[in-house]
């Protein structure tokens, strides 16, 4: 596909640019623009076993590492607050932020204290889906995202998720248990892993409508190059030719059950909670190691160490650094333009009300190309919408905002101090003392 392969082309360049990021020493984030309203990210990078296409920052789970990160987690929390950040939803991301209960619990509470927090959205695995948690959680957590990632046992064996969190079977009966709990349970999916096949991506879309979920978010594979380079080496490269091809086959077989939410997001409510945070909110504070932050102009990221996090927080600092350059009046045009028509429309009054000159002439170029390769289905003084040719063009886009992310985390885990790599092992991590030392 000759869009898709320029579109990628082009993105990778630019994230390059957009994405650079220099060491910092800023030991806070800037203060809140009063009149704004953000979105409050908070990273727990805990799991019991590491997936190895994952590029997120996650560290082999320790009880004692992790009661003592929430502690610090919440510490920075109160730091955001005393900046003056109003925030409208909580997102929590990992890792996996339901690997303790009780930490977990305190830390929504305070920040319902601490904010007019309106929705709070949380990532799980299936094998925390137990009676307690949902039970716990059901009047703490609005949107739930369960990591499943296909119903297929030869895959889940292929992605080393069959023995963490059971078979195909074990995991629909887990999503069957837990309806009813939240407003929104949604269940994350991939396409597009190297062993595929069209056949069991077509079983995965009907065992998922079976399951009575009422959103579902198909990302495409996506991985830094580290990550890529072992998929590789195991099962294959990843075929971004048959990735245009699979995103309308789950397209056309969700439809009539389904509606897209956003390019990858298909939900059963119009108007639900959705994924992707940064559609409803397009500045947002990251806190935990590891979070990245997009305030003003600028992308701000914590520490991926965990002894730095820590040491940092005990000090009265945040987590941050790195800062990347200021984006350009450009680079938040088109930061605007992805991020509004990911979510399927792109406000044309409110765009040249913000950047004073309308979308039509600063974006040009980009809505040349997405004319030009079919993806525009409404476009007239008021906005913009997509077709699903548009829709899987948006995916290219934010796959490679994502992959550009990815990068940026692989070169910081890279740079742990061999004690915190070892907890990135599968292996039995250093003592606490040797980690907090290194």
């Amino acid at each position: 596909m000759l869009s898709e392969r320029a579109l990628t082309a082009a993105m990778r360049v630019l994230g390059r640019r957009y994405m650079a990021h220099e060491p910092t020493s800023l030991t806070t984030l800037p203060p809140a623009d009063p009149e704004r309203t953000y979105l409050l990210y908070a990273h727990v990078p805990f799991c019991e076993r590491l997936c190895t296409y994952c590029s997120f920052n996650r560290f082999l789970y320790r009880e004692d590492l992790a009661r003592q990160y929430f502690a610090r987690l919440r510490e920075e929390m109160r730091m955001v607050a005393d900046l003056g950040y109003r925030f409208g939803a909580l997102y929590l991301g990992g890792g996996t932020p339901t690997i303790l209960l009780d930490e977990l619990c305190l830390t929504i509470d305070l920040a319902r204290d601490l904010f007019d927090i309106g929705e709070v959205s949380s990532e799980t695995s299936p094998n925390h889906l137990t009676s307690e948690v949902v039970e716990r959680l059901g009047g703490r957590i609005d949107r739930m995202s369960v990591g499943v990632q296909s119903f297929d046992d030869r895959l889940l064996r292929v992605m080393d998720r069959y023995d963490k969190y059971g078979s195909g079977q074990d995991l629909y009966e887990t999503i069957v248990r837990a309806q009813g709990w939240f407003s929104s349970l949604n269940v994350d999916m991939i396409f597009n892993f190297p062993s595929q096949t069209e056949r069991m991506l077509l079983a995965d879309i009907d065992r998922l409508k079976d399951t009575g979920c009422n959103q579902v978010t198909f990302y495409p594979l996506m991985a830094g190059p580290n990550a890529a380079r072992a998929l590789a080496d195991t099962v294959g490269r990843i075929d971004f030719v048959r990735e245009g091809e699979y995103y309308h086959l789950i397209d056309e077989a969700l439809s009539g059950t389904f509606e897209p939410a956003s390019a990858w997001t298909f939900s059963k409510d119009r108007g639900g909670m959705i994924d992707e945070y940064i559609v409803d909110y397009d500045q947002y504070v990251g806190i935990g190691s590891g979070a990245l932050s997009f305030i003003g102009d600028r992308v701000y990221g914590n520490t991926f160490s965990l002894a730095d996090y820590d040491a940092a927080i005990r000090s009265g600092c945040m987590g941050l650094a790195t800062a990347g350059q200021p984006y350009d009046a450009r680079a938040m045009m088109r930061y605007r333009f992805i991020n509004q028509l990911f979510g399927l429309r792109l406000d044309k009054r409110a765009f040249e009300r913000d950047f004073g000159v309308s979308a039509d002439r600063a974006l040009w170029l980009e809505l040349t190309f997405m004319r030009a390769a079919g993806g525009i289905e409404r476009d007239d003084d008021e906005c913009i919408t997509l077709t699903p040719a548009g829709r899987y063009l948006l995916v290219v886009m934010m796959r490679e905002m994502l992959s550009g992310s990815n990068e940026l985390r692989d070169e910081a885990r890279a740079a742990l101090s061999p004690a915190e790599r070892m907890l990135l092992l599968d292996g039995q991590p250093l003592p606490q003392a040797e980690c907090a030392s290194a």
